[in-house]
């Protein structure tokens, strides 16, 4: 990761976004942090911290996630620029993180979207639980469809499960994000809000150990993936 160019040394730009994406801090509670440890940084330099680097580390993170192959399919609502945007996202029933999506819709297209990026990262689900959601039923149908067109196996479709209960977890997990959101009384851009859940999602796959050398304390598994 490149931090030529940057007034700071990379230390102290990686703790005031760890700080960020992980504590319920402020941007301009962080700049009295920084200046406690006598560095001079303005919340705005912090915030565009944030935004350029949190997704680079979620980035490296993705590269070695550790993959999830049971998932609890939902989605959320959140604020941005005053209007609300949609949080895909799915966990197994242990809370592990299995992948993420922001979208201005909620519709198949949207949720399709979101599997295809999940599939990427984790492989085939052998399970999905879904919350009643139209959206996520169909566009699981519509893969499962397109699965057995192309596999010999019947094996390889996946299991949809289609209750409320059992998704209780991912609707708890959601509670980081809400409370950010809250926090930032709704984000005023979407790069904002990208780079923020980014942040949050790695932060949670490195606490529950699903990246990073599991010997490291989780706040040098972090810096560890913008080295």
């Amino acid at each position: 990761m490149d931090f030529s160019g940057y007034q700071h040394p990379s230390d102290i730009i990686l703790l005031a976004v760890r700080c960020y994406v992980s504590y319920k801090l402020s941007y301009r509670v962080i700049e009295e942090i920084m200046a406690e440890r006598g560095s001079s940084v303005d919340h705005s330099t912090i915030n565009r911290w944030v935004i350029n680097f949190a997704p680079m580390i979620e980035s490296e993170a993705r590269k070695i996630k550790r993959p999830v192959s049971s998932w609890r399919m939902d989605e959320t609502y959140i604020k941005i620029k005053g209007e609300w945007w949609y949080y895909f996202r799915a966990v197994d029933k242990y809370g592990d993180v299995v992948d993420f999506d922001l979208s201005k819709e909620r519709d198949e297209k949207a949720a399709q979207s979101f599997l295809c990026k999940a599939i990427k990262t984790n492989g085939l689900p052998e399970k999905v639980v879904i919350d009643k959601s139209d959206a996520n039923a169909l566009a699981l149908y519509n893969m499962n469809v397109t699965l057995s067109l192309t596999s010999v196996f019947m094996l390889n479709l996946i299991e949809v499960v289609d209750v409320k209960y059992p998704n209780n977890i991912v609707e708890q997990s959601h509670r980081p994000i809400k409370q950010k959101m809250s926090q930032a009384l709704g984000w005023k851009s979407v790069e904002g809000a990208t780079a923020t859940i980014s942040g949050q999602e790695v932060w949670t796959q490195i606490k529950r150990g699903q990246v990073g050398d599991l010997s490291l304390p989780v706040w040098e598994r972090l810096y560890a993936l913008a080295a």
